[in-house]
């Protein structure tokens, strides 16, 4: 049997035995790239429109009848498994592609292997002319890759640093760099690392050219967050590294923080997108969750799939992300919780305190809506349509600060904000992979769980909210008995913009009102 390989990571390679073998067809590479990833049998009429959009039927078919021939005919035997409607890698050649064994590695949690994996970008320099749904395809997995090289990269830095192996802390915090160079946070790993490895001088030149890129591109000047570093010592740079821990559910590493003490918990779940460092970088959202901390407790984490907990490849729907809650709750010996569900996560808050009501003293919804697109009996959002046209152009604009103008009004214009939004999505995800995750909200429906919901419930909403009408919240609050509804001054989605203080003193009120709470709570 031979063993063929594939090789994806820059312009693809096929190998049979270790030995190179010229493909002088690209629309032959991209089927056997296509039909591997697959990982199943794909439809001849797939396959056809795929390379042949503008081709008719009868014609596209033909000619991937031929183009079949023709591959076979280059590696010297059969190596597809056909039938009259479908096609597929055959079961009897051993087959290797490079995209699968970094995924593996990811998922082993062998993040130095999977880097070694990763020699270049997806398809590098690979296209096919007017086949704009293969280059659309390859560019959505070329992104779902590069998202899991960064978090790999992220969770090498830190463990390297953690261990004191600050050169190679710094080796993989300069690849972060590479790859997103506008990135303060990035910046800041790499800075921070080769100043724990007592190179100072470099230290000083990556501060200073990261400070002329965001000049030059943004705008803006550095953080005061990264302008300090270079005025500590290395010493207390270890205790000043955010503490990032990692509980395994479900096969899965889950990312999370706790800070501050009480007798009560509070778990925020910020929306469809989250990063458990960064969601502490911007002022506003980390003078918001120190405010929390001073009324017990504060847990945060990110959902699989999305910031710096493992990359799956399929979007955490509201049972997984109920089930991912009670993960992380056990990790940090959680006995009665306070649940925050902002936006898109007041659902999956909404699921948990319906199946564990003994583990959650309170809920609370910020800007959340119980079904995620319009229906005739739920006129509260966007019809499915609408919604799609949104995902798109969301999708279309990831890595900018694209959403904030709805998402956050007060803070469109500051440009500090635009940054770290645009930075905090790259992070999170990928257009590939948060496509996965609308998708997914799109289809969601709580309605028929919120009748069962018995805890203390408060649900919060501004009246002129951008992004999630107000209507949706009172309805959220009619369907759950004893639900307090506070209707709240102002435009934006996030909890943190705008005026907070309304925001906390509802929370607060409310959490003196928890049994539990009362002790806790000045």
């Amino acid at each position: 049997m031979t063993a063929f390989s594939l090789g994806t990571f820059g312009f693809p390679e096929v190998h049979a035995d270790g030995r190179q073998i010229k493909l002088a067809l690209r629309k032959g590479l991209a089927l056997l790239v296509y039909l591997a990833e697959a990982k199943g049998a794909v439809a001849r009429e797939i396959m056809a429109t795929l390379l042949w959009p503008e081709t008719p039927r009868e014609t596209g078919l033909a000619r991937l009848r031929r183009l079949l021939h023709r591959i076979e005919l280059t590696l010297g035997q059969p190596v597809f498994e056909t039938d009259r409607t479908s096609l597929r890698w055959s079961p009897d050649v051993e087959l290797r592609i490079d995209t699968h064994l970094f995924e593996s590695a990811c998922d082993r949690g062998e993040f130095e292997e999977a880097c070694r994996i990763y020699r270049d970008d997806y398809l590098a320099g690979f296209a096919l002319d007017e086949c704009r749904e293969f280059d659309d395809w390859a560019f959505f997995r070329r992104e779902a890759l590069r998202g899991r090289l960064m978090h790999a990269l992220e969770r090498l830095v830190q463990d390297r640093n953690a261990a004191g192996d600050h050169f190679a802390a710094s080796a993989h915090a300069g690849r972060l760099v590479e790859l997103d160079p506008l990135s303060e946070v990035y910046g800041r790993h790499l800075i921070r690392s080769l100043l724990l490895s007592g190179d100072r001088s470099a230290a000083e030149r990556h501060h200073a050219a990261l400070t002329q890129r965001l000049r030059d591109e943004l705008g803006v000047a550095p953080e005061a967050e990264t302008d300090a570093l270079m005025d500590a010592a290395a010493a207390p740079l270890r205790d000043a590294a955010p503490v990032t821990r990692y509980v395994k559910g479900a096969g899965v590493h889950l990312a999370y923080q706790t800070y501050g003490s009480g007798p009560l918990d509070i778990l925020v779940m910020p929306g469809f997108v989250s990063h458990v460092e960064r969601g502490w970088e911007h002022p506003a959202s980390r003078t918001f969750l120190a405010s929390l901390m001073k009324l017990g407790r504060l847990i945060v984490f990110d959902r699989r799939g999305i910031g710096l907990s493992d990359r799956v490849g399929s979007a955490p729907g509201i049972d997984v992300t109920a089930e991912d809650i009670g993960t992380v709750l056990r990790a940090v010996d959680s006995r009665r919780v306070v649940l925050f569900g902002a936006s898109e996560c007041g659902p999956a808050c909404v699921k948990f305190a319906v199946d564990e009501p003994r583990r959650v003293a309170g809920l609370i919804l910020f800007g959340a809506l119980a079904k995620g697109c319009w229906s005739e009996d739920y006129p509260h959002a966007l019809r499915a349509s609408q919604y799609d046209a949104w995902s798109k152009h969301l999708i279309a604009q990831w890595g900018g600060p694209v959403g904030i103008e709805a998402f956050a009004p007060s803070l469109a214009n500051d440009p500090q904000a635009r940054a770290w939004w645009a930075g905090l999505l790259r992070a999170a995800s990928s257009p590939g992979g948060i496509s996965a995750v609308l998708e997914a909200f799109r289809d969601a429906d709580v309605r028929d769980l919120l009748p069962q919901v018995t805890v203390p419930t408060l649900v919060l909403h501004r009246r002129d909210d951008k992004a999630v009408r107000i209507a949706a919240g009172r309805d959220i609050a009619s369907r759950i008995t004893g639900a307090e509804f506070v209707e709240l001054d102002g435009s934006d989605h996030w909890f943190f913009a705008g005026d907070q203080q309304p925001v906390l003193e509802a929370i607060k009120q409310f959490m003196k009102g928890l049994p539990q709470a009362k002790r806790s709570v000045p």
